[in-house]
């Protein structure tokens, strides 16, 4: 079973990643010399050849142009390990066919849930904190490390709706998948905050509940506010509390390996190709 690696001690800096799903080569160009890993959505990438996704074969081109500068990581959107009933196996085809071009240093999906007794609901709702809810997770989270021998990480969202009454905290919940699994995890910290400015998340206490040791990787993104709610759209650079949060479950999380700026593909013309690579420099300046 690939489980994280928990005896480290010390550690260099963390590798910096970025999200890439193609069509701009010329971004791609721009950013491959400042990051070390290019961040793959597997379903952001596909499209519908007859009944079923498959990889757009000249974005899997501009990948192989970059290959020997960077590593890659995968991160699923739409396999929704939460759902009651069934996840997306369609996305499983798309993730062995990933594996089949790109070799990959780990993938990671959303602990959520997308479809709902077979509808998708058009975002991604957080798994309930049961422990009915636990073992289908856990057993999901068997099965994919036992498809794909590399690492597997869960990667927290936010929560839409107030909290439902559950039987762990949003810690322990977590603790205990990883300690059943052996699974790593991906903290975001925008998805920390913007919980903390919609639901009042205590982030300090979540980050002391928190095993850290499983954290091999860290989110950083910029959203918008809407109505007095933080969206979790990646659309903007990434603010300086969200980046102090990084910082922080930087210093703490002993197996970190990565930090990730994610961008939806949407937001770079709107940002400008300059800008993003300012952020990332700065990034690289703050985990360096």
């Amino acid at each position: 079973m690939a489980s994280v690696d928990d005896t480290a001690v010390t550690r260099a800096a963390p590798a910096l990643a970025t999200t890439y799903e193609g069509d701009d080569i010329a971004f791609l160009e721009r950013i491959a010399p400042l990051v070390d890993m290019i961040e793959i959505s597997p379903d952001a990438i596909a499209r519908i050849d007859g009944k079923q996704a498959q990889l757009r074969p000249e974005v899997l081109e501009e990948y192989a142009c970059v290959g020997s500068k960077v590593r890659f990581i995968a991160h699923g959107i739409g396999l929704s390990i939460g759902s009651f009933d069934h996840w997306d196996e369609g996305y499983l085809r798309l993730l062995d066919e990933l594996f089949d071009h790109i070799d990959l240093e780990w993938h990671s999906e959303h602990l959520a849930s997308s479809v709902v007794a077979g509808e998708s609901v058009g975002t991604m709702f957080p798994v309930p904190r049961t422990e009915e809810a636990l073992d289908l997770i856990c057993e999901r989270v068997r099965l994919i490390q036992e498809r794909y021998r590399v690492p597997f990480l869960l990667e927290h969202v936010i929560h839409l709706l107030p909290d439902a009454p559950a039987e762990f905290t949003h810690a322990a919940f977590l603790n205990a998948i990883t300690s059943r699994t052996g699974c790593g995890l991906i903290l975001d910290a925008y998805n920390l905050r913007c919980d903390a400015m919609n639901q009042g998340l205590d982030i300090a206490n979540f980050l002391n509940e928190l095993d850290l040791r499983p954290v091999r990787e860290i989110h950083l993104a910029g959203g918008v506010e809407h109505k007095g709610f933080q969206l979790d759209i990646h659309s903007r650079l990434t603010q300086d509390a969200t980046i102090g949060i990084g910082a922080d479950i930087l210093r703490r999380a002993p197996n970190l390996r990565v930090v990730t700026f994610e961008l939806l593909k949407e937001a770079i013309p709107l940002l400008g190709h300059d800008a993003v690579t300012r952020e990332l420099s700065r990034i690289r300046g703050v985990i360096s």
